[in-house]
């Protein structure tokens, strides 16, 4: 973000600076060029002077000697050129009168007026700066002073001028991008922080906070108010844990009582009526006991650690043994056919309470005969899958068999709460992951665990 936020702003200064700078390397240019311009003129207006009474009186040996003078001192080509373009005088030979402003400037000057006085040199132009001087007044032009001056030294001017500008113009942007580096990081840490913890949070770690003392009051205010909020939720929390736990060991003792006194009733009841309405009484208080013991299982979820790599393998190992002794009971064949090496994030109570819960289902309400166990590696992730070849559900049971409480109604005389598969799918996405239920081919059920790597 505070990339993004320098992104924003330096070039929002790069054009500032441009908007300013370039208008001021313009009038450089105009300036630096304006300056040589005029000390070439006033030295083109003085040769001009001296040539008007060297062709009156005859006698141009000493123009000549003053403009090859000028030339070794200045390096500057000069020369005295007649109205029929010849070259009277010169500081070199051959002059180069075939120049376009050469030519241009001699046309004007033999009209009785000066050429283009507005010639701007850019630093990357190696042209010559011309400057053509009339010799006379008006329509008495007897001839014109040429001088050619090289550039290169006004080009190095603009451009030693050209750079004081930039830096000027670098100082004060580095200067903002200075203080706004530190400004930002400022403003932003307890974005980045409250950020951190929000993440925290959604993941069940909360114990995580904002920082309150860094960053603007406002932000200041905004860690305040979700720290508290995450103290509320937390008590809130904490609370139903509480309570489910604690109505969950209270009934325990009642239950086991009522359970007790259920089954000392059985030497007491002769009839079949009694006894049948007393086996439906000690199954009900078994059932209660699943619910009561399901109940706990939620609440020790809610208060899960995070989610832990595991060898497949290892795991397998250890609960394969119990599945076919499941499996074996239920008069079931149980195949494994998990390749070796995987690895996953085991989500918080362990994968193998949740295969155990699958398989343990398969067994038990699938109907079918088989129970088959196999996985996959993909990419950044691994599935293991649980098949049987069973009745299976529909595609509207497959989704409500994910909340909690819910059986099918042909399950309904077997013993369960309708709570396992829905914990089993908190658990795996706690870890980041999912649980699906899908159609296996070509009947029964298959559920999907799609874990992290």
């Amino acid at each position: 973000m505070l990339r993004r936020l320098l992104v924003l702003i330096v070039p929002l200064l790069v054009a500032l600076v441009a908007a300013l700078g370039v208008p001021l390397a313009f009038a450089v240019v105009q300036r630096e060029s304006q300056e040589t311009y005029l000390d070439r003129l006033g030295d083109a207006s003085r040769f001009a002077s001296l040539a008007e009474n060297a062709l009156a009186s005859g006698r141009l040996t000493a123009l000549r000697e003053e403009l090859v003078r000028y030339d070794r001192l200045y390096g500057i080509a000069a020369a005295l050129v007649g109205t029929d373009g010849t070259v009277l005088e010169s500081s070199r030979s051959p002059f180069p009168l075939t120049d376009e402003h050469v030519e241009v400037g001699l046309k004007a000057a033999f009209g009785g007026y000066r050429g283009d006085t507005d010639q701007s040199v850019w630093p990357w132009e190696d042209v010559d700066l011309v400057v053509v001087e009339p010799v006379g007044r008006d329509s008495e032009v007897v001839a014109a002073v040429v001088t050619i001056s090289p550039t290169d030294r006004l080009r190095s001017a603009i451009l030693r001028q050209w750079g004081v500008l930039a830096l000027i113009g670098l100082i004060p942007m580095l200067g903002v991008v200075a203080v706004a580096w530190p400004m930002s990081r400022w403003v932003l840490r307890p974005v980045r922080k409250l950020d951190e913890a929000t993440a925290a949070v959604a993941v069940g770690r909360l114990d995580a906070r904002a920082d309150e003392l860094g960053g603007p009051p406002e932000l200041r205010r905004l860690a305040a108010s979700f720290n508290a909020m995450v103290d509320v939720v937390g008590r809130a929390l904490r609370r139903q844990r509480a309570f489910v736990a604690d109505a969950s060991h209270q009934l325990r003792n009642p239950l086991a009582s009522l359970r007790l006194a259920v089954d000392n009733l059985a030497p007491h009841v002769t009839d079949d009526a009694g006894r049948e309405a007393q086996r439906i009484a000690v199954d009900e208080a078994e059932e209660m006991g699943r619910v009561l013991d399901t109940l706990l299982a939620a609440t020790r979820l809610d208060s899960a650690s995070a989610a832990e790599p595991v060898e497949v393998d290892g795991l397998l190992a250890t609960h394969v043994p119990g599945w076919r002794a499941l499996a074996l009971a239920g008069e079931m064949r149980l195949e494994i056919a998990v390749p070796p090496g995987l690895r996953a994030l085991e989500p918080p109570g362990g994968l193998g309470s949740v295969l155990d819960e699958l398989v343990g289902n398969a067994i038990r309400l699938s109907g079918g005969t088989e129970v088959r166990i196999w996985g996959k590696a993909g990419d950044g992730h691994v599935e293991l899958h649980v098949t049987d070849n069973g009745t299976g559900l529909t595609a509207s049971e497959r989704t409500a068999a994910l909340s909690r409480f819910w059986r099918a109604p042909r399950h309904q005389n077997i013993p369960g709460t309708g709570l396992g598969l829905a914990i089993c799918a908190e658990l795996i996405e706690s870890a980041g992951g999912h649980l699906d239920l899908q159609p296996a081919e070509p009947h029964g059920l298959d559920a999907v665990i799609r874990l992290t790597t």
